[in-house]
């Protein structure tokens, strides 16, 4: 039986990057994966598809979360995996026939990572062909008997790096930098900017989005040089803070942080990125938003193999430790009571975080 939850506890073949585990011809990104976990997975478990977002494994965040996800559900359920990567320049139609591609192999569950593939999934899902495989969309917004929209309270996590930045700030000035300006990462900026304000509201808050444009996704997630320039501006505007939720962008907010030297931080956003990046970046990562995609996808699959697939929104908010922040360095120690304070307000509603700038 299908159900829609809430947890509340803790281009055809030749755009399949990464292929089938019994096959091995992939591209640079897609290579760093397949040689993991879908290259020597042999089990007789579940067959599962992940089609990246732009960037691919590799961007330190939203889709090596993803992954990270599909190796715990491959360990555990014995099951075999593949991956495929999106490309510039891609449609609705270029997605769908992945999915298309992933379903005729016979890969079910089908995970596409990313609110990019919400229309693709939608579409293929409801074809005669395709109405029992299940689909999965990361941030998605599709509407299907056979697709869960896996879904994050990014505002919330948000909410509390915003606190952080403003607690830690030394000169009342901080910044973010966004990926695509649209609904899902003005998320991460309505949750910044609230959190930021609950400790002082005269903070300045300087924002910039890497493009306005939502068919434009890898100059907002695939642009390091675009992150670093955004977040070299803040920097030099006087900002001693930056947040970022760019994806693969955000290795440039990393570089542009080292460069600025001491005095300066970052936030890291998705996975814990003081783990991700290199030795000479870690002293100036301040925290990182948590968005526990890892744990969705891991939980997803798990529904789909025990016959209890959902369906419709699974939300991962504060209570269930979907989203959160990172302590990992130390560097958040001294003020980690007062984050949590605020955590357990907003759990037990005393603080509305908005969604919305």
């Amino acid at each position: 039986m299908r159900r829609t939850v809430k947890i509340t506890v803790a281009l055809a073949a030749a755009s399949l990057i990464a292929t089938s585990c019994a096959q091995g011809d992939e591209g640079p990104e897609a290579t760093q994966a397949s040689e993991d976990i879908c290259e020597t997975a042999e089990g007789d478990g579940p067959q599962i598809g992940l089609a990246y977002d732009v960037g691919g494994r590799g961007d330190q965040s939203f889709n090596d979360s993803a992954y990270e996800g599909l190796k715990q559900a491959v360990e555990e359920l014995d099951a075999t995996c593949t991956e495929a990567e999106a490309g510039p320049g891609e449609n609705d139609a270029t997605r769908e026939e992945r999915l298309r591609t992933l379903a005729d192999e016979g890969f079910d569950p089908i995970i596409g990572v990313g609110f990019i593939y919400s229309v693709a999934a939608q579409n293929v899902a409801k074809e005669p062909d395709y109405r029992d495989v299940n689909f999965a969309v990361v941030d998605g917004f599709a509407e299907a008997p056979n697709v869960a929209n896996l879904v994050f309270a990014a505002q919330e996590g948000s909410f509390l790096v915003g606190a952080a930045a403003a607690l830690k700030t030394e000169v009342g000035h901080v910044g973010f930098v966004g990926g695509v300006d649209g609904p899902l990462i003005q998320s991460f900026e309505a949750g910044f900017v609230a959190g930021v304000e609950e400790v002082d509201p005269s903070i300045q808050i300087d924002i910039k989005y890497l493009t306005q444009n939502q068919d434009e996704a890898v100059k907002g997630f695939e642009n390091p040089p675009g992150g670093r320039a955004a977040a070299n501006g803040m920097y030099e505007s006087g900002a001693d803070i930056v947040y970022h939720a760019a994806g693969k962008s955000g290795l440039g907010v990393f570089q542009a942080v080292e460069s600025a030297g001491d005095g300066h931080w970052a936030i890291g956003v998705d996975s814990d990125q003081y783990k991700t990046v290199g030795q000479s970046q870690k002293p100036y990562i301040l925290t990182s938003m948590l968005k526990r995609v890892d744990v969705g996808v891991q939980e997803y699959i798990k529904a789909v193999v025990e016959g209890d697939a959902p369906s419709g929104f699974v939300t991962y908010d504060l209570s269930s430790d979907g989203v959160g922040y990172s302590t990992t360095g130390g560097f958040v120690d001294d003020i980690a009571e007062q984050l949590d304070e605020y955590k357990q307000q907003i759990i037990d509603g005393g603080i509305k975080v908005p969604d919305t700038p």
